[in-house]
């Protein structure tokens, strides 16, 4: 996974801003206890800094795939 795919995830999810704060202020104890900007600026793969912030935030495992986008005809 991308950083730019991860900041997509957090923004679907989470909305813009509250993705950002969360992302700034939230500590991940399964990283080392470090946020997730922490983390991915350390070189934690972005794909395991989402786990962790689904984990912390409760997302359901339907929802941490990203949204259903329907195909372009």
């Amino acid at each position: 996974m991308r950083i730019s795919h991860f900041w997509k995830l957090m923004d679907d999810e989470f909305g813009p801003a509250y993705s950002r704060s969360l992302a700034r202020d939230a500590v991940l104890s399964s990283l080392g206890g470090r946020t997730a900007v922490d983390a991915l600026s350390t070189g934690v793969e972005p794909r395991l800094v989402w786990e962790a912030v689904c984990v912390l935030q409760d997302v359901p495992l339907t929802r941490r795939l990203g949204r259903d986008v329907p195909p372009r005809r």
